[in-house]
C-alpha cells in the first residue's frame, strides 16, 4: 500500500510538472521516512548517490553526448537531408525517403530522439512541404524518424538501461542495431503504403545526375566513417564503449578540424551542452538510486516475483501485460525517468520468468519511445509542430500511421527475440 501511495505522489508530482529528478527525490525521501524515519534517511542521501554515480560505465554518457555535439558544431549533420534527397530523391516519396535516412544517420551519432527530431524538423519539414507533400504526411515522418536515435547505437537511453539493469553496455548498445534499423525499413514502407494509396500526397523529387549523388555519398561518408569505428570497435571487442566514445570524439574534433569550425566559441559550446546534459542524465541516475532504495526496503520486488511466477498462464503472456504496461507509461511520463523508476521492479520478474534482460530492454525502450509521438506528452511532436509551424493536432495525426509501425516492429521483435541478440551472442563469441 505504501508503495502504491508513494508512486501516485511521484506521479502527481510529474503533472504538476516538477522536474523528473527532484520528483523522484522528493517521493523516495517520503517513502524513506514513513519506512525507517529520519536518521536512516540522512544516512541514505550521503551514501547512495554518490555511489550511484560511481560506476565508471557512466563515463560513456557524457562522451558520446559531446561527440555528438562536436558532430553537430563541425557541420557535418546540417548537410545530411540535402545528401540522403539527392540520393533518392527522384522517386515519388523520395524526399520523404530521405528524411527517414537522414534519421537514422542522424540517430546514430546523437543518442537524443528529441534533439534529432529538432534538427530534422529545421531542416526537412519545411522543404517536404514545400515540394508539394502532404503537410500531416510530412509533420509525421519527421517526429517519427527523431525516434531511431533511442534504439540505434550510440543511444544514451539504451547506456542508461544497461546501467539501471546492470546488462554490459557494450552487448546492450549493439543489440540496438538491427531493431532501429528495422523501425527505419518499417517507416519507409509506411511511406510507401501512404503514397500508394493516396498518390497526391506525395509528389516526384528532382531528378540528380551521377556527379551529384557521388558528391552526396562523399559528403555522407565522414559522419558513416565515425559511426562505423565506434559501433565496430564496440562490436569486435578492441574497445569498451568508454573508450569507443573517446574515439568518436577525437573524429568529431578531427571532422572539425576538417571543417574549419575548430573555433573556441564552437568547443565552448559544445561543451557546455554536453555538461547541461549529463547533469540533467547523471542527476537522474542518483535520485533513482535513491528511490531504487526505497523499493528494495519495501519487499515489492520479491512480493511481485513471486506472486506473477505463481500465476497459472504462460509467463509470455505476463511479460505482453508489463510491455503494454511501459506503452502506456509512454504517453504520460519521460522515458528515461520510465526506465529510472520501473526496471529495478519489473527487470527481476522478467528474469526471473526466464526471458533475457538485453531484449527486454530493447523491446521496453521502443514502446517507450512510442510515446514521443502521441498524445498527450508527445514531445517529438511539439518540436515539430513548433519547427513547421503546424497545428500541434495536425501532427499528431500525420504520425499515427508510424506509431503503428512502430509497434509492428515490437511484436516482431517479441515473436522473435533472436532478432535482438544475435549480434550480442556474436559478440560474446569473438
Amino acid at each position: 500500500m505504501l508503495v502504491l501511495t508513494i508512486t501516485a505522489f511521484l506521479l502527481a508530482l510529474i503533472l504538476l510538472r516538477v522536474p523528473i529528478a527532484f520528483a523522484i527525490l522528493i517521493s523516495s525521501i517520503v517513502g524513506l521516512l514513513a519506512l525507517d524515519g529520519p536518521p536512516a534517511v540522512v544516512g541514505i542521501l550521503m551514501t547512495i548517490p554518490q555511489s550511484a554515480v560511481s560506476n565508471s560505465s557512466l563515463a560513456a554518457i557524457p562522451l558520446f553526448i559531446l561527440m555528438a555535439q562536436l558532430l553537430l558544431q563541425s557541420g557535418a549533420l546540417s548537410s545530411l537531408f540535402d545528401s540522403a534527397k539527392v540520393l533518392v530523391g527522384r522517386m515519388r516519396g523520395g524526399t520523404a525517403h530521405a528524411a527517414v535516412g537522414a534519421g537514422a544517420v542522424f540517430a546514430a551519432v546523437s543518442g537524443s530522439s528529441t534533439a534529432a527530431a529538432a534538427t530534422l524538423a529545421h531542416t526537412s519539414t519545411g522543404e517536404l512541404i514545400r515540394q508539394g507533400y502532404d503537410k500531416r504526411l510530412s509533420a509525421g515522418v519527421v517526429a517519427a524518424a527523431g525516434t531511431l536515435a533511442a534504439m540505434i547505437p550510440p543511444s544514451v537511453l539504451l547506456i542508461f538501461y544497461a546501467i539501471t539493469a546492470e546488462t554490459g553496455v557494450g552487448p546492450t548498445l549493439i543489440a540496438g542495431l538491427i531493431p532501429g534499423l528495422l523501425v527505419a525499413v518499417a517507416l519507409v514502407i509506411t511511406i510507401t503504403i501512404l503514397i500508394t494509396f493516396n498518390s497526391s500526397s506525395a509528389p516526384r523529387g528532382e531528378a540528380s545526375n551521377w556527379h551529384e549523388k557521388f558528391r552526396s555519398l562523399v559528403g555522407l561518408m565522414p559522419v558513416v566513417a565515425i559511426f562505423i569505428l565506434v559501433v565496430g570497435l564496440v562490436f569486435l571487442g578492441v574497445t569498451t564503449a568508454i573508450e569507443a566514445a573517446a574515439v568518436g570524439c577525437l573524429g568529431g574534433l578531427g571532422l572539425m578540424l576538417g571543417e574549419k569550425k575548430l573555433t573556441w566559441a564552437n568547443l565552448t559550446k559544445s561543451f557546455a551542452e554536453a555538461l547541461r546534459s549529463s547533469i540533467m542524465i547523471l542527476t537522474i541516475i542518483m535520485t533513482a538510486h535513491v528511490f531504487g532504495h526505497f523499493i528494495t526496503k519495501s519487499q515489492v520486488t520479491p512480493y511481485l516475483v513471486e506472486s506473477l511466477s505463481a500465476m497459472p498462464i504462460a509467463p509470455i503472456l505476463i511479460v505482453a501485460i508489463i510491455a503494454v504496461g511501459y506503452l502506456i507509461l509512454g504517453f504520460f511520463m519521460d522515458q528515461m525517468a520510465i526506465i529510472a523508476l520501473t526496471v529495478p521492479v519489473t527487470l527481476p520478474v522478467v528474469t526471473e520468468l526466464g526471458f533475457d534482460p538485453i531484449w527486454f530492454g530493447i523491446v521496453v525502450i521502443l514502446l517507450a519511445e512510442i510515446g514521443l509521438i502521441t498524445p498527450p506528452l508527445g514531445l517529438n511532436v511539439f518540436v515539430v509542430a513548433q519547427a513547421s509551424r503546424m497545428p500541434v493536432q495536425d501532427v499528431f495525426r500525420g504520425s499515427v500511421p508510424f506509431v503503428l509501425a512502430i509497434l509492428a516492429v515490437g511484436v516482431l521483435l517479441f515473436a522473435f527475440p533472436q532478432i535482438v541478440l544475435i549480434l550480442p551472442e556474436m559478440m560474446g563469441s569473438l
